[in-house]
């Protein structure tokens, strides 16, 4: 609310403030805004490596948009070294959650043969499940995908 200026106005750093009392007392969808605060940069320094320690804390307590966040920092190589292999295991588990994000990142991994054999009709699947889920992205790589298959 702070953070979106919906009842009070906007105030990132105080938004950060409040997200890291809850995320030291293990709410995980804090610990999860804290990585985002310190990625984005938005009411603290942004700090990548601080942001991959708070999304890890969600993640493992399997909060799947972290999970998420997890699999892209290895995917893109942000404060550790790219490993499509680790990302797909993080996208794996968030995907098994529904997140239409790491179907998608999923499908990538599948369609461009990262950390995995090039695979188009399962990069098909997971699009797929990332419309379904809301993906609008997806669309696109679909439809550039059904002619090739």
């Amino acid at each position: 609310m702070i953070e979106n200026g919906i009842v009070f106005p906007q105030d990132y750093t105080k938004a950060a403030e409040w997200y890291l009392k809850a995320a030291k007392q293990g709410y995980v969808s804090a610990q999860y805004n804290m990585g985002r605060v310190y990625e984005d940069g938005k009411g603290v320094t942004q700090d990548y490596g601080v942001a991959m320690e708070w999304y890890l804390k969600a993640a493992n307590q399997g909060y799947a948009h972290a999970q998420c966040k997890v699999g892209y920092f290895y995917h893109d190589g942000k404060v550790v070294p790219q490993d499509y292999q680790k990302a797909m295991e993080w996208y794996l588990k968030a995907a098994e959650q529904r997140n239409p994000d790491a179907q998608f990142n999923l499908g990538c991994l599948y369609s461009q043969g990262l950390g995995v054999l090039k695979d188009y009709q399962k990069a098909m699947e997971w699009y797929q499940k990332s419309i379904e889920g809301g993906c609008e992205s997806a669309k696109k790589n679909l439809n550039l995908l059904q002619p090739i298959t």
